[in-house]
């Protein structure tokens, strides 16, 4: 019998699972960088609590488990920052980040309020900047982080929110 994923806004109750799996599904971007303390796996749960609380936060359940999410905020200028995309191991190479990234974009575009979409990758990340360039991203700079790692900065214009499509 099979399940499918769906994707919804998040919960305060969705802290630790998600916290769990950041964790885990980060596990192989710190291993392609031999750096261990990058970001996503030293946020703490109290921090990530707080970006539920301010940001949108979306999810990928299957059945209760939550096995994908991307958090999204929307700044002064308009400029949508997307960050922590991440799927479980066991279900990567399948589409779904390409859907929660569709599906954030989508919960982050207002009519007027949101002029362009911005996320960064570590430079040696060839899947992470072949989904985003899939997805229309386009390379816009770069910049070291505090962990050492070199991120590449992509951007795309946000286009009118009834013109996204989110495929099921």
């Amino acid at each position: 019998m099979g399940m499918s994923v769906t994707i919804s806004a998040a919960v305060a109750e969705d802290a630790e699972q998600i916290f769990k799996l950041q964790y885990l599904a980060f596990q192989r971007e710190a291993e392609l960088y031999g750096n261990y303390l990058i970001q996503p796996l030293t946020q703490s749960l109290d921090s990530l609590k707080a970006e539920l609380a301010a940001d949108t936060v979306l999810v990928a359940r299957l059945g209760d488990e939550i096995v994908g999410t991307v958090r999204g905020s929307v700044d002064e200028e308009g400029t949508a920052k997307i960050a922590k995309l991440c799927v479980h191991p066991r279900l990567q190479g399948h589409g779904l980040g390409a859907r929660l990234l569709r599906a954030v974009e989508q919960a982050l575009a207002g009519p007027g309020t949101t002029t362009r979409f911005r996320l960064h990758t570590g430079h040696k990340s060839e899947s992470n900047l072949r989904l985003y360039r899939k997805a229309g991203y386009v390379e816009v700079g770069g910049r070291t982080a505090s962990d050492g790692v070199q991120l590449v900065i992509l951007e795309k214009e946000a286009k009118d929110p009834t013109d996204f499509t989110v495929s099921a």
